[in-house]
């Protein structure tokens, strides 16, 4: 039996409306069943983030006091939008937020990350140890070079955890 929510009422398809809207009333000529399918397993979200790396040091953010996951820890980057590439999401997020240009990827890696309270997550993680500027602070409430010890340490973003968790020297 599946159930649907359809505004204000729920209506249910039996088997025997197995033509997803036959006799109970919704009809996904109408709402499209492409919305149905979005509405019920909405799209994960894509964010790129850079594990920036300097004398064996990583450049770390603490979110801004009064946000959400306030003065958590987390790695620079965001987002991707619309038509953008990791890399170029990467690129664009690290100038907005750090003032800084990329001048290459050493390595990357990908993980879902879950979170309770708002969604699901596709975080690609891009190691870099070339980059021109210096870091500005742009956004964040304080941003740190830490050594790994001390990043193990620190109040970091759910998410990042397990990434955290497994960095090596």
């Amino acid at each position: 039996m599946l159930r649907v929510l359809c505004g204000s009422a729920l209506r249910t398809n039996t088997p025997k409306d197995a033509s997803l809207g036959g006799g109970s009333g919704i009809d996904f000529s109408v709402i499209g069943i492409s919305w149905f399918i979005r509405y019920i397993f909405p799209p994960m979200i894509r964010a790129a983030v850079a594990i920036l790396q300097q004398e064996k040091r990583i450049l770390i953010c603490q979110r801004k006091k009064n946000s959400r996951y306030e003065l958590k820890w987390e790695f620079p980057g965001g987002k991707v939008e619309v038509g953008e590439s990791l890399l170029e999401c990467l690129k664009r997020e690290l100038r907005e937020e750090l003032s800084i240009e990329i001048d290459g990827v050493d390595r990357s890696e990908s993980h879902v990350n879950r979170y309770g309270d708002g969604g699901d997550f596709e975080v690609s993680y891009f190691f870099v140890t070339r980059f021109t500027g210096i870091p500005t602070n742009n956004v964040f409430e304080q941003i740190r070079w830490v050594t790994l010890a001390e990043l193990k340490s620190l109040d970091i973003l759910e998410g990042n955890k397990s990434l955290v968790a497994r960095l090596e020297d």
